[in-house]
């Protein structure tokens, strides 16, 4: 397994998943279930925040506690279907600051379209966590590291639900600086670049778009 890769291999993360693999899941429990998961990867990809402490006062004494070091870290939705790992991590971390990048992926090359980027200020200064349930090829989400370190950006990780060993190799051969939290590393691409097993397409089974 590559070094940069890390499958959260928690029981209620692998039940979950499996529940949201199955074809006959409602698209209302498919989308609670993706914002339960994402808590639970969010513990993961947030396993190592540097730390700090400052003096309280507790209802019994004074001490000195633990707290999150730096600026708040910045939380990157690769739309459409990365909202639905925002939506559960903005929970566990609400006041991170949020961006969003939208990219398509051209159905007859594979190749990502970007129609739309905004992106927190002071990227080099602030942990970047990029979102995006599926990473098949690749091609989008390096797309979007791309637009990432061009904003300044340089302590990025990248969260999503499913990979796929090619989408891994490719991310890897790019951007091996970037460590990739999943729940599962699947078996490969279909020739449409779907992953196999995988879910389907995230973004229109949360949204109930087919």
């Amino acid at each position: 397994m590559p070094e940069h890769l890390t499958i959260v291999r928690h029981p209620l993360v692998q039940h979950k998943l499996s529940i949201m693999r199955d074809k006959r899941t409602s698209t209302g429990e498919f989308r609670q279930l993706l914002r339960e998961i994402s808590q639970l990867l969010a513990y993961e990809v947030t396993r190592d925040l540097e730390m700090t402490t400052r003096a309280i006062e507790t209802p019994m004494c004074e001490m000195d506690a633990p707290v999150l070091k730096g600026k708040k870290l910045a939380l990157i939705s690769i739309l459409r279907a990365g909202n639905g790992l925002l939506d559960g991590v903005l929970e566990l971390i609400p006041s991170a600051r949020v961006g969003y990048i939208g990219l398509y992926r051209d159905e007859a090359t594979l190749q990502p379209v970007q129609y739309y980027y905004k992106v927190p200020e002071g990227l080099d200064d602030r942990l970047v966590i990029a979102l995006d349930p599926m990473l098949a090829t690749g091609n989008s989400s390096v797309a979007a590291i791309d637009l990432l370190k061009a904003s300044g950006a340089r302590n990025i990780r990248f969260l999503c639900l499913l990979a796929a060993p090619e989408g891994v190799q490719r991310m890897q051969e790019a951007h091996p600086d970037v460590p990739i939290v999943t729940a599962a590393l699947d078996e490969r691409l279909n020739e449409k670049g779907y992953i196999m097993p995988g879910l389907g397409d995230a973004g229109d089974r949360m949204f109930g778009t087919k």
